[in-house]
């Protein structure tokens, strides 16, 4: 069962996860994925955002970035915005003159905001079995929100600093991150779930044992070869 433009104004809600926020308040990552269904039993199809976002360049348009979907208070600006295989990648800037971009600042930097969502209307969907297929949507805005729907999307990098580098002090200073945590850097930096877990499990579990048994597992080349495995 196909349906063609609802016309109807909705939102969806992704995950956040700043690894570290830019001084500047720009980031990247995304608002939205691809082939997960969300918890209300809806998944976002390749292709849904392609003909919106041309429309916006066509027409001279801009995808608002604004605050708990409320059109009156807008916090920043998405400076690009693209599909990919992934899913909606966009690269956003708070603008930090403003009073609630400030404070969305200070909430992402204590991990405190729960997610991405965008506001969009329904142009083509489809029924697969209990799934929604979002085929086509206009894209309206992308909002920093309090509770996701979705725990995919995440920001991706941001300009300040990087993930990677509170592991490499972590391990400096002998305090090296769960290995849990460890197989999610890998998942964020698109290694495929069973490889990041072999590598955290097996290798990094590895690594790190070897480190608390006094070896010295932190040098680079003995802590890559105890992570390999070797």
């Amino acid at each position: 069962m196909k349906i063609k433009d609802s016309g109807q104004h909705k939102t969806k809600s992704f995950a956040l996860q700043v690894k570290a926020l830019g001084d500047d308040g720009t980031f990247e990552g995304y608002g939205s994925v691809f082939g997960n269904v969300d918890s209300y039993g809806e998944k976002v199809m390749p292709g849904a955002f392609v003909e919106s976002l041309a429309r916006h360049k066509r027409e001279g348009s801009n995808v608002l970035m604004l605050w708990q979907h409320d059109p009156y208070q807008p916090i920043g600006v998405w400076e690009d915005l693209a599909e990919d295989a992934k899913g909606l990648w966009g690269k956003g800037r708070l603008v930090l003159e403003v009073e609630k971009a400030r404070e969305a600042h200070a909430l992402l930097k204590a991990s405190a905001i729960g997610g991405l969502s965008i506001g969009y209307r329904e142009e083509d969907t489809d029924q697969d079995g209990a799934v929604r297929l979002l085929k086509k949507l206009y894209l309206h805005e992308i909002s920093l929100v309090s509770f996701p729907a979705n725990r995919r999307a995440r920001v991706e990098s941001v300009k300040s600093a990087d993930r990677m580098e509170d592991f490499a002090r972590r391990l400096r200073d002998g305090d090296p991150m769960p290995i849990k945590e460890f197989e999610d850097i890998l998942r964020d930096a698109g290694v495929p779930k069973a490889m990041a877990v072999q590598i955290a499990s097996v290798g990094y579990a590895k690594a790190i044992r070897s480190e608390s048994e006094g070896e010295k597992a932190n040098e680079p080349a003995a802590f890559l070869k105890a992570l390999l495995g070797g």
